[in-house]
């Protein structure tokens, strides 16, 4: 097989969480040489500008694109992505371009793939939640040539949308490796790095949910409320840059001098991981209290609609967007027994999509989008 170029596209803190460790196995292969597009929320100064944390890693090949243009306008900024995104391909010439999820950054990538008659690979289609991101995922699925599905439900949910079975391969969910990983470092490297100076804690984190947007500022004071008569210990964390994002940090203002409370635009993944794994539990309507969490045996509130479909084992307490119902969750948030997941894979992800990657017939796949009839 001759030498193949891939490139890796990211465009928030949560997917280059997912895609890291599958950049890193494709780094050291002689056979393949991965490029990074790093754009979207890593840019940004407010939330935390996150390239720093891509250049960390060491990878060889990075290329960087401002695709901000405001909240309000995530066609405008998938427009912009479409033709950063272009003018990198036209110069890299890769051989497959991997995306993740449910972002814009991700669509954008499939779109350009897809008209420039290039490999698309897309991480984690084929599931199902309640809000725009759906039908992003779902359109980018559509646009995608080749499935890394988290597993068998996802796998059997693309083949209903007409996806061939043998361009679907499931690998589970690639932060799984890094969970479970030797390189997350100890509590107390995270809590001063961060200056986190209480012992108990839970994780919050609340994203707006742009199809429900005119009701964001008082679903994220009731969050907040609820939150501070708790009296308990809190690492906040800023949500995702998308309609409403300014709204909901708004109203972290009233946290940022109580002590009980550590508000941050963004948090390293591996260090996000440290200080979820050691939580009391975890709080919002972030993915991570569906996928991660259960994973380290830690309780979820999650509130609202955002996870729809997605939250059903028993480690999760769902709650509507009221002041008192957060607050009597947050008494109830407790395991009694440890929970034994797989849902979403057992930590080898990288090496299966490597495995997959080094199959002559995988560079093999049809250019041309086959439908499958039912």
């Amino acid at each position: 097989m001759s030498n193949k170029k891939i490139a890796f596209l990211t465009g928030t803190r949560a997917d280059f969480g997912k895609i890291k460790s599958l950049i890193e196995i494709i780094e050291v292969q002689e056979n393949f040489e991965a490029h990074i597009f790093v754009t979207g929320m890593h840019m940004l100064e407010d939330y935390g500008y996150t390239l720093i944390e891509v250049e960390r890693c060491g990878f060889k090949n990075i290329a960087t694109f401002n695709n901000h243009t405001h909240e309000a306008t995530m066609d405008l900024t998938l427009a912009k992505t479409i033709s950063g995104f272009s003018e990198f391909v036209k110069k890299t010439k890769p051989d497959l371009i991997v995306i993740h999820g449910d972002r814009v950054e991700a669509l954008a990538g499939a779109i350009v793939g897809s008209l420039n008659n290039i490999l698309v690979a897309h991480i984690e289609g084929g599931e199902l939640s309640g809000t725009i991101d759906e039908l992003i995922r779902h359109a980018t699925s559509k646009m995608s040539h080749i499935h890394f599905v988290a597993n068998e439900k996802a796998k059997k949910l693309l083949k209903q949308m007409g996806e061939l079975s043998e361009s679907i391969y499931t690998i589970g969910s690639p932060d799984i490796d890094i969970m479970f990983s030797n390189n997350l470092p100890d509590l107390n490297t995270v809590k001063t790095y961060y200056n986190i100076q209480f012992s108990n804690y839970a994780v919050a984190m609340f994203h707006p949910v742009t199809t429900e947007y005119n009701n964001i500022e008082l679903y994220s004071n009731n969050f907040v409320k609820a939150l501070i008569k708790s009296e308990k210990n809190y690492v906040v964390i800023f949500p995702n840059n998308d309609l409403g994002s300014k709204v909901i940090i708004n109203t972290y203002k009233k946290l940022m001098k109580n002590d009980r409370f550590r508000v941050f635009p963004s948090v390293r993944f591996e260090y996000f991981l440290t200080l979820l794994k050691n939580a009391e539990f975890i709080i919002g309507n972030s993915s991570a209290g569906i996928r991660e969490a259960p994973y380290y045996g830690i309780p979820t509130i999650n509130i609202g609609t955002r996870q729809d479909n997605r939250s059903a084992l028993e480690s999760i307490i769902n709650t509507n967007y009221s002041e008192q119902e957060i607050l009597d969750a947050i008494t109830k948030s407790k395991i009694s027994t440890p929970i034994e997941v797989k849902a979403f894979g057992t930590g080898n992800s990288a090496q299966a999509f490597l495995n997959t990657l080094k199959m002559e017939s995988f560079w093999e796949t049809n250019h041309q989008k086959q439908f499958i009839k039912l």
